[in-house]
């Protein structure tokens, strides 16, 4: 759209009183400053253009009440913005500004402030005033600090804070009361201050990839937290108020420096998701087995050795990985977990399978791929789900005849073994494409399996 269209375009819509006006999208590189002569507009939509400035007139627009500038290239706001005292929604996402504009800290109506992805680095002490704020949405810029004032949005459930500079959050971030969310990932915290445990009324906290080494006490009183992701930190423990927020769907510790948890975790009962990888754990809990909602169940990359007979009391479990550990045995009760689709046991010691593996009859993926089998149980050939299985790098000298009831497989990998010959029957896995025999002592194939017509790899 042309300027002469669009100035047209505002003519008309003068004189036809329109209310809502959308511009999103038309490649506008300025607006006209008859933009002012449409009063009656209660939302103006301009996002996804090349704007680089607003023209004064803007401020004409007293009966504003939403005003949509996302994705432009504005590096500040006109002082007439803040005549637009009715405004309740601003989105400013997407663009240059690299100062807070100081207009909009006198839009007392405000309910909701859009300004991530932009150039930030400070907000005015003045922000305090927007105590109408339910949502403010300041990621993806470069702030380092919060003001003291940030305590006086006390109506605030959304504060997004991620992808920023913060080395702290101020004591004042206690007063947030009615806070639901709050993602602060993606920033350089160090510690939280004790005043985190005011937000009560928290149900979603985000703080991976941070460099904290400690989590305050006054964690346990978020009570009513239904998901914390403390990933990529530095944590070597979890504190004991943990066990208290019963309400917990999801936990998230990945990539940390833990040894042990903490006493009282079973009582965690709501747990879906328990993200443990990539940690220092050499053992779990008895009471782990206290989690019976769990579902997901992440423990890769630790120094674990054993796992305790309880875990077979998480019989909710679809997804469970245990690789990259020193496990050297699994508990007969691993047949418990009925409910497991996929189960990777990669890159352990494990010398043998206890029988009762066979009874995972929902698995669809098994990975058993560096180890120290010399054999598979018998009761392989009941999984019959499976569509991968990972066998490389163990000892394996035969498969057992039952591995021809696996007719679901659709990838089948045995390298690296010491196999000198393959079933008979292998030609009735008719669904595999893929299949990997490299490194074995084979001296032969058996004839059946020319019937493997839709393989597309095999080596």
């Amino acid at each position: 759209m042309d300027q002469d269209e669009l100035v047209a375009r505002l003519g008309r819509g003068r004189d036809d009183g329109e209310v809502h006006l959308d511009l999103s999208g038309e490649a506008l590189t300025t607006l006209p400053p008859n933009i002012g002569d449409l009063t009656t507009l209660t939302r103006l939509d301009v996002g996804g253009n090349h704007l680089t400035a607003l023209p004064p007139e803007i401020g004409e627009l007293t009966n504003l009440t939403e005003m949509d500038l996302r994705n432009n290239q504005l590096t500040a706001l006109p002082t007439g913005i803040r005549k637009l005292a009715n405004l309740s929604h601003l989105y400013l996402s997407t663009n240059l500004l690299a100062a807070f504009p100081s207009g909009i800290c006198e839009l007392s109506k405000l309910t909701e402030l859009r300004l991530n992805n932009n150039r930030l680095t400070a907000l005015p002490p003045e922000i305090g005033e927007l105590t109408n704020l339910a949502g403010l949405y300041l990621s993806s810029n470069q702030l380092t600090a919060l003001p003291p004032e940030i305590g006086k949005l006390i109506n605030l459930n959304n504060l997004w804070l991620f992808n920023n500079k913060l080395t702290a959050l101020p004591p004042e971030i206690g007063k947030l009361i009615n806070l639901n969310n709050l993602w602060l990932f993606n920033n350089q915290l160090t510690a939280l201050p004790p005043e985190i445990g005011k937000l009560t009324n928290l149900t979603y906290l985000d703080l991976r990839n941070n460099q904290m080494t400690a989590l305050p006490p006054g964690i346990g009183e978020l009570i009513n937290l239904a998901e914390l992701y403390l990933s990529d930190n530095l944590l070597t423990a979890l504190p004991i108020g943990i066990r208290n927020l019963t309400d917990l769907a999801h936990l998230g510790v990945r990539k940390n420096q833990l040894t042990a948890l903490p006493p009282g975790m079973g009582e965690l009962t709501n747990l879906a998701g328990l993200y443990l990888s990539d940690n220092l754990l050499t053992e779990l809990p008895p009471e782990i087995g206290g989690l019976t909602n769990l579902t997901y169940l992440y423990l890769s990359d630790n120094k674990l050795t054993a796992l305790p007979p309880e875990i077979g009391e998480l019989t909710h479990l679809t997804y469970l990985d245990l690789s990259n550990n020193q496990l050297t045995a699994l508990p007969p009760e691993i047949g418990k977990l009925t409910n497991l689709t996929y189960l990777d046991l990669s890159n352990n010691r494990l010398p043998e399978l206890p029988p009762g593996i066979g009874q995972l009859a929902k698995l669809t993926r098994l990975d058993l791929s560096n180890n120290q089998l010399t054999a598979l149980p018998p009761g392989i050939g009941d999984l019959t789900h499976l569509t991968w299985l990972e066998l490389g790098n163990n000892q394996l000298t035969a498969l057992p005849p039952e591995i021809v009831e696996l007719t679901q497989l659709n990838r089948l990998s045995l390298p690296n073994n010491q196999l000198t010959a393959l079933p008979p029957r292998m030609g009735e896995l008719t669904n595999l494409t893929y299949l990997y025999l490299s490194d074995n002592q084979l001296t032969a194939l058996p004839p059946e399996i020319g019937a493997l017509t839709n393989l597309t790899i095999w080596t």
